[in-house]
């Protein structure tokens, strides 16, 4: 378990160190590409603004340029829209009155769902609804998973009999699968970490 825990810990300061180093690589594309980021605002200079038009392709162009398999594919993947609206609308209710009775921190959508690739110009419209879409769609998945991980964590932090596809990074500290005097123990220590914004 020693071994395990040195293991995440340094997991931790490589996503930092990661994390230092996407902000700095996002610095010099700003710089590169002539764009800053002010209060969450994206703005390109003129000169770039108008290049990017220039290279925006028609929007019968691109259709007329698309697989007949996208087109017909299209509202399949655009009938997903309700769903990920329901779950957005329900996770969002869910945790505004659960959080609040069981004191967790609230989650904040804005730091999941991030819509701005519309605003590049040398996209045309149909491109522009795709990453809205996209940009939606993720971010209310990744929302919603942060909702449920840090629910799991206050409810039942027990790590599973065997590894799923993929685990949120909250289920590395939860009690061991079968290990029931560890459980009784820590739930109110990992509820408590939930509660003060770990």
């Amino acid at each position: 378990m020693a071994k395990i825990d040195q293991l995440l810990d340094s997991l931790q300061r490589l996503q930092a160190q990661i994390e230092t180093e996407v902000q700095a690589l996002l610095e010099q594309k700003r710089e590169q590409f002539h764009y800053t980021l002010r209060k969450g605002r994206v703005s390109f200079a003129r000169e770039v603004r108008k290049l990017h038009r220039a290279q925006r392709v028609n929007v019968f162009v691109y259709l007329y340029r698309a697989r007949l398999a996208h087109i017909v594919t299209a509202p399949v993947i655009y009938s997903v829209i309700v769903p990920i609206v329901l779950m957005d609308v329900a996770v969002s209710i869910y945790q505004s009155i659960c959080f609040r009775v069981y004191g967790i921190d609230r989650v904040r959508r804005s730091d999941y769902i991030v819509i701005d690739r519309h605003k590049l110009s040398y996209l045309n419209a149909i491109e522009k609804l795709n990453c809205v879409y996209c940009g939606y769609g993720n971010g209310v998945i990744e929302y919603a998973r942060e909702i449920t991980a840090r629910t799991e964590q206050y409810w039942c932090p027990i790590k599973h009999a065997r590894l799923p596809g993929s685990m949120h990074e909250r289920a590395n500290h939860f009690v061991d699968y079968g290990d029931a005097t560890s459980y009784h123990r820590e739930l109110e220590r990992l509820r408590e970490q939930i509660r003060s914004g770990g």
